[in-house]
């Protein structure tokens, strides 16, 4: 296997990162992995269901197929296996491939193997690999040694998921059911369940289990083979070793370039002549010796005194190549460089900065200013200061000028208060005043004339509440329906679509929307909405005036 060829970049994760690798790529190969899943498993799902109906035993059709679910996970396996290294198989050639393809270690996982909770770790171990027998379960046991708990982990969170899946479809069926009629629904259906289930129920929950399982199934295999790559990338280093094979590849390519610089490059012809004409007469050492004492003598001041200067190769007497090799030729350029580099060095000759207090009392004439050179010197003139500045200068203190001009004009306001005697204004606070909101039990004749009083008298969501009170004694006559105690807004809106007139229907469910803003978000209508609201029930519920 060329690792180097493969699709994923392979490096040492973690497990649950493993996992992610693994579902990615079943995301990235999805029509791949589900297009021969689906070829296979709806002929089989109706060959299996149809022999189940015709023994009356749907049960053992809902175990043959779970029973089964290692065949469709070996597809999954088989498709990621090739598309990793680019190669994506089609459906065709994928459900071709799997009458030869690893069937010496696969029957186990149809036989004692099939409650293994290892199975999609353990799987690409006996269909990838081709191992002896006798090798396998060594194999099996240092591939789980790392990820035995994200494995059983992997399978009982697949397990969840599959359930979840089934228990919301079954659950989506009653959402269809209306509210009312839920209970009763409920109660038919599971005893239906429990005494005689009809095929066609039977069916269709054998139907629901195997869409959840193909849904679940590639994610489950898929994990478990990015578990399985990880375990290797771990075990065999398989990322150091891709690193080398990329590296190598490098090299190779550039062999050719390395081989051609050495051949130009290589130093030894300039090496031999430089040892046969660099080496110096021994006379003419002698005379550059005593020059260079000349010259430090030729230094030497009043005193007696020498002023050293920064020693170098060049100075010093010590670092001729005489007093160091002898009278054997060697090759100075080089050895010069190098001493000359170690004298430059600052930790060789290091320096230091060394200040002192003086008193800055003295002389009168002393402390006079030196003339300015520019003064002196009519060649030299001064420089004034730029444009720029002086222009950011003025915009300053007109800056400042506004601002003072601006206080002046604001005094009369922030005087006061800064000396402290100004009178503070106080906000009034409004006192709000929430009544209880009361549905009346017993409705008067003339319920909107009576509204229009308590809207008036300020109690706005008593007058709503007497209004929406009415109107529901009015919607169960006409609709002649008896509301129980209590009944909230939506039963009552559920029992007024019994009304046979559309604008009663109308009607009802607008005073319902309007008192439920009013009651539960605080929400009134203005005093004209209201009046045309109150109009319009007494009108067309036939309200006393």
């Amino acid at each position: 296997m060329r690792i180097d060829q493969l699709d994923v970049v392979l490096r040492a994760r973690t497990g649950w990162e493993a996992v992610e690798l693994g579902t990615a790529l079943v995301r990235r190969h999805a029509r791949a992995i589900w297009a021969p899943i689906l070829l296979l498993g709806l002929p089989l799902f109706a060959l299996v269901n149809a022999l189940a109906w015709w023994a009356d035993a749907f049960g053992w059709a809902w175990l043959l197929m779970w029973w089964l679910k290692p065949v469709f996970d070996r597809l999954a396996l088989y498709v990621m296996s090739r598309s990793i290294f680019g190669d994506e198989p089609s459906a065709l050639q994928t459900l071709r491939a799997q009458r030869h393809w690893g069937g010496t270690g696969f029957w186990g996982y149809l036989g004692w193997r099939r409650f293994s909770p290892l199975r999609a770790l353990l799987m690409p171990v006996n269909l990838l690999e081709g191992n002896l027998p006798e090798h396998r379960g060594a194999r099996r046991r240092a591939i789980v040694g790392g990820a035995f708990g994200h494995g059983v982990l992997l399978t009982f969170t697949c397990m969840a998921f599959e359930l979840v899946l089934v228990a919301g479809a079954i659950a989506a069926v009653f959402l269809f059911v209306p509210l009312d009629l839920l209970s009763d629904s409920w109660r038919a259906a599971w005893a239906m369940v429990r005494q005689d289930t009809p095929a066609w129920a039977m069916l269709g929950l054998n139907l629901v289990f195997w869409l959840a399982a193909t849904l679940i199934g590639p994610f489950y295999t898929g994990a478990g083979f990015g578990l399985y790559l990880n375990r290797r990338t771990e075990m065999e280093a398989w990322d150091v070793e891709i690193a080398f094979r990329r590296l190598r590849d490098r090299l190779q390519q550039a062999a050719p370039l390395l081989v051609l610089a050495l051949v130009l490059g290589w130093p030894g012809g300039a090496l031999q002549a430089q040892e046969a004409g660099s080496a110096p007469a021994p006379a003419m050492q002698a005379d550059a010796d005593a020059d260079a004492d000349a010259d430090a003598d030729a230094d030497a001041d009043e005193d007696g005194t020498h002023n050293k200067r920064a020693r170098t190769y060049d100075n010093d007497p010590d670092n001729t190549a005489a007093a160091i090799f002898g009278t054997d030729p060697v090759d100075t350029a080089g050895f010069r460089q190098a001493v000359q580099r170690a004298y430059e060095d600052p930790l060789q000759s290091p320096t230091r900065e060394v200040s002192r207090w003086e008193r800055t009392t003295q002389d009168a004439a002393a402390r006079k200013k030196k003339p300015d050179p520019a003064s002196t010197d009519p060649t030299r003139k001064r420089k004034g200061p730029l444009l720029p500045a002086q222009i950011a200068e003025w915009l300053l203190w007109g800056l400042v000028g506004v601002l003072l001009v601006v206080l002046a004009a604001t005094a009369p306001r922030w005087l006061r208060w800064l000396r402290g005697d100004g009178a503070r204004r106080r906000e009034t606070v409004s006192v709000v005043v929430e009544d209880d909101i009361r549905v009346p039990e017993d409705v008067p004749p003339d319920a909107a004339a009576r509204a229009r009083t308590l809207w008036q008298q300020g109690r706005p969501r008593q007058a709503l509440a007497l209004l929406y009170r009415a109107s529901v004694e009015s919607m169960s006559e006409r609709a002649q329906m008896t509301l129980p105690p209590g009944a909230t807004e939506a039963q009552c809106l559920r029992v007024s679509r019994r009304m046979p007139d559309p604008d009663d229907r109308s009607l009802f469910a607008r005073i319902v929307r309007i008192w439920q803003y009013a009651a539960y978000a605080g929400r009134l209508p203005t005093d004209d909405e209201f009046d045309a609201l109150a109009s319009t029930l007494q009108q067309q519920f036939r309200w006393r005036a």
